[in-house]
């Protein structure tokens, strides 16, 4: 999402060698007529070790499968709900859904999907605008409960379509409290708007870099995305993140990558969110055609350690 009330650019930078001065010390017996002898040529700075190469291996250290009863809401050890619209300011896009922690928006449907639900709703609660919200959907989050720094991160999701649809994947930096946004530092893991029903979205958000100037990149599927499922992913490193979708990547930022005056804010603990919003600045409002409601069907979310 490209806002958060209290959510692409390169990562980090290099680290300098460390160059080593030596001093020589001058010498030389013998008479006052003979040539002194020429200072040694200092050394050579050591090169510095490289990094060692990324394993690409993974070990699974985290993981919501969702193979709950039918009816059963987020599991509480795992997930914290966001509430509302007008108390977040319509969370800083403008969105059109409240954000509830009814069932009805966010339960587990027996099959071992976790299925989130916008629907057409009469006043649950006031919109940004001072107007009733006209839907309701949810919202959900890690944070206090999972985190990672470094791995992998990734969910298997079927999403829904349609002219003001927003379904996304992603991540704050867990001091998002005490830094506030964009300085908590986001990473847009998957994002979807139905008016480009082929693409998906992968963009990163910090100081310098945030809202509209976010680092994004689209990724066309070359068919419609919400026909199938799709698994989204970022692989998290120090100096780097790279988006994939299905294991293919198609986004790579590191420190060099952000603008001038940029800061990268990503060597932390950041958390995961899942939420299915409802029109906004960025995918406008639904239409007539845009079916309720809309489900957004996540099969699971894993978070790896890299061996």
């Amino acid at each position: 999402m490209n806002k958060i009330i209290p959510a692409p650019s390169p990562w980090r930078h290099a680290l300098p060698a460390i160059a080593a001065v030596l001093t020589a010390c001058g010498g030389g017996g013998g008479s006052a007529t003979a040539a002194p002898s020429p200072a040694p040529a200092p050394a050579p700075a050591p090169a510095p070790a490289p990094a060692p190469a990324p394993s690409n291996q993974w070990t699974l250290v985290w993981s919501d499968e969702f193979d709950d009863a039918a009816g059963t809401v987020p599991k509480a050890a795992n997930w914290n709900y966001d509430l509302g619209n007008k108390e977040a300011d319509g969370w800083g896009n403008h969105e059109l859904e409240y954000y509830t922690s009814s069932a009805r928006n966010a339960q587990t449907d027996g099959s071992g999907m976790l299925v989130i639900t916008a629907e057409k709703a009469s006043n649950p609660g006031p919109c940004w605008n001072g107007k009733p919200c006209e839907y309701t959907s949810a919202r959900i989050h890690t944070n206090g409960k999972v985190g990672f720094t470094y791995g992998k991160v990734e969910a298997r999701m079927k999403l829904p379509a349609g002219a003001g649809i927003w379904p996304a994947f992603w991540a704050l930096g867990t001091d998002l409290a005490t830094a506030g946004w964009p300085k908590s530092g986001e990473i847009d893991i998957m994002e979807f708007v139905g008016k480009t029903p082929n693409t998906v979205y992968g963009t990163l958000h910090g100081p310098g870099y945030s809202g509209a100037q976010g680092i994004n990149k689209p990724y066309d599927l070359g068919t419609a995305v919400s026909g199938d499922f799709h698994t989204y992913t970022i692989i998290k490193r120090a100096n780097e993140i790279i988006w994939q979708v299905d294991g293919k990547d198609y986004h790579r930022l590191t420190p060099a990558s952000l603008p001038a005056g940029g800061s990268w804010v990503f060597e932390k603990p950041f958390f995961v969110i899942l939420n299915l919003a409802v029109g906004g600045d960025w995918p406008g409002s639904p239409d007539a055609a845009t079916v309720f409601p809309a489900q957004m069907k996540v099969d699971w979310v894993r978070i790896y350690k890299e061996d």
